[in-house]
């Protein structure tokens, strides 16, 4: 809970802030809280004051993201004015002639975000260029890397609800196009405080930037698509953007790659920054692909793929059973991950010294993968930041829906070309008479079967999760599940080529393992639980596993209640 500032305090803040917000709706949000706090100290009014102004929007490795609203701790015109100076004056330091390209979605004030972005950083004497319209983020991210910019802007809170927005920075030069990591995401901060020292209407800013033609865009779908020569398959597929900015970019990379059974969920298919038909516009959450799979089965279509708000996550749905069945990210990850592999391996130019990697929540079958074609292995901490730094990276994933599948084009996740390279892979296994689980049983013939899932326990306050932790860092179960534990990685001061993190990871004997950790942002315990087997034959396996994620995950839940 945020602290309650003294109503004085907190009125003299607002109102020095409201002096030169530049947003009509946001002034008028504040003004109304100011003066419902001066007649009568409203309880209601100076909690919400006070969740505005008690602290500074954090700047950190994934950027901003945070509610729209008026205060330092909202994104809005100030917040991002003074981010865009901040970031700017970080330019200026580490580059000899800085550039940047600035990207935007269609959620409520990416755009004027984005030109706010574009006026300062040009004011500040920064070769700046903006993308032509709303665009996913692996555009953007292509743009990074093929002008060879200093660093890029995306305004997006990708799949968050309708109500939030955020910046994303990837940095050019020896960061390569990749998201912002520390030190880096430091030395932004802390300039962005300095320049939050000044107020808005004094930074310079000009008109003098670059509004660049679709020529980039153009560019990034024949990228795409040099991976894949267009082919003539007869597949049905169901996709939506989930009112985000993909549709109509990925119908056009799809269909330029052949993939011309394409059927759109039309409810879903044009940008809409309130996200009318899904509670919350994330592809892993429960119920955000009904509308997709409702049309497939109507259809008969073959498969379903999603993208989230800024495509740059890929969800597929497969029919199982008589009916639907979404794919967990680590499947697809394994799937993509056993093709691109395989197409490397079979090339002339074929590189033993290249690298497959994950973050290491995500499923211990690349390591399977990776030994069986002699290639580089790497865990990486959580998120694309760190995986797109792995040299030689030959395909990365996250088990929550990211993939990249061509780093040297695009140095982050990218779920359109994610989507064709999983397209291609259900359109040769259907010339096949095969299913995608077909393919899947493969996999587990071939390396064993993985299954995994992830559990949330909430705790009480925010700060059991940690006591939680260090209790079984100091005494760590010895069975889980009737399963032996066969060695605890504490990340505590870091692991391996890993820098410290509050993980903790229980091995288990047959190979299975169990990951905890605090959630960063909510009081909850997250756990992360995988499991192998090599009995049977591949649809056996499968089944062991899934049967043993089952086991594994009743018996955390179990001793992490006792825990509480």
């Amino acid at each position: 809970m945020s602290a309650v500032l003294d109503p004085a305090t907190l009125v003299s803040r607002a109102s020095q802030w409201l002096d030169q917000d530049p947003d009509p709706e946001t002034r008028a949000e504040l003004a109304e809280l100011i003066d419902r706090v001066r007649a009568r100290e409203d309880l209601d009014a100076i909690a919400g004051l006070s969740s505005r102004f008690h602290a500074r929007l954090h700047f950190g490795t994934a950027g901003l993201r945070a509610e729209l609203g008026a205060g330092p701790a909202r994104m809005n015109r100030v917040v991002v004015a003074q981010t865009a100076a901040g970031l700017a004056s970080f330019l200026i330091s580490e580059f000899e002639d800085p550039s940047i390209v600035i990207g935007f979605d269609a959620r409520k004030n990416s755009r004027v975000f984005a030109l706010d972005t574009a006026e300062i950083m040009a004011g500040a004497g920064i070769r700046t260029t903006v993308l032509p319209g709303e665009l996913p983020t692996p555009v953007l991210a292509y743009a990074v890397r093929k002008w060879e910019t200093s660093a890029g802007v995306m305004v997006t809170a990708s799949h968050n609800p309708a109500q939030d927005n955020g910046y994303k920075v990837y940095l050019g030069g020896a960061d390569g196009g990749s998201q912002i990591v520390p030190p880096s995401d430091g030395a932004i901060a802390s300039a962005i405080e300095h320049a939050a020292t000044t107020r808005i209407e004094n930074y310079p800013r000009s008109d003098g930037y670059q509004l660049a033609d679709h020529e980039i865009v153009d560019s990034y779908v024949a990228r795409v698509l040099s991976a894949h020569p267009p082919t003539s398959s007869d597949i049905r597929y169901v996709y939506t953007p989930l009112h985000g900015v993909g549709g109509q970019l990925a119908e056009r990379v799809f269909r330029a790659a052949g993939f011309t059974g394409f059927i759109p969920v039309a409810e879903q298919h044009e940008p809409d920054p309130t996200f009318p038909t899904v509670a919350f516009p994330n592809p892993e959450e429960p119920g955000a692909l009904d509308l997709a799979i409702d049309l497939a089965a109507r259809t008969g279509a073959d498969l379903v793929i999603a993208n989230d708000p800024d495509a740059d996550r890929l969800a597929v749905a497969v029919p199982r059973d008589g009916g639907w069945a979404a794919l967990a990210g680590n499947e697809i990850g394994l799937l993509l991950a056993e093709r691109i592999t395989s197409r490397h391996a079979r090339a002339s130019s074929f590189a033993s010294s290249r690298t497959l990697a994950c973050s290491l929540v995500s499923s211990p079958g690349l390591r399977a993968i990776a030994a069986d074609f002699q290639l580089g292995y790497r865990e990486t901490l959580t998120g694309f930041k760190w995986i797109s730094r792995v040299p030689e990276l030959l395909f990365g994933f996250e088990e929550a829906l990211g993939y990249a599948v061509d780093l040297e084009a695009v140095r982050d996740k990218d779920g359109i070309s994610a989507a064709v390279e999983f397209l291609a892979l259900a359109a040769e296994a259907r010339a096949d008479g095969e299913t995608i689980d077909d393919r899947m049983n493969a996999l587990a013939q071939r390396y064993g079967a993985y299954a995994s899932t992830q559990i949330s326990i909430r705790i009480g306050t925010p700060d059991a999760a940690a006591e939680i932790i260090a209790k079984l860092r100091a005494d760590p179960p010895t069975r889980i599940a009737g399963d032996a534990v066969t060695a605890v990685d504490d990340f505590a001061n870091g692991f391996g080529e890993l820098p410290p993190s509050d993980i903790i990871r229980l091995r288990l004997s047959g190979g299975d393992r169990v990951i905890i950790r605090p959630s960063g942002t909510e009081p909850k315990l997250k756990v992360y639980i995988d499991a192998r087997s090599l009995t049977g034959d591949g649809p056996e396996r499968r089944r062991r596993a899934t049967a043993k994620v089952g086991r594994l995950s009743d018996a955390m839940r179990a001793i992490l209640a006792d825990g509480t």
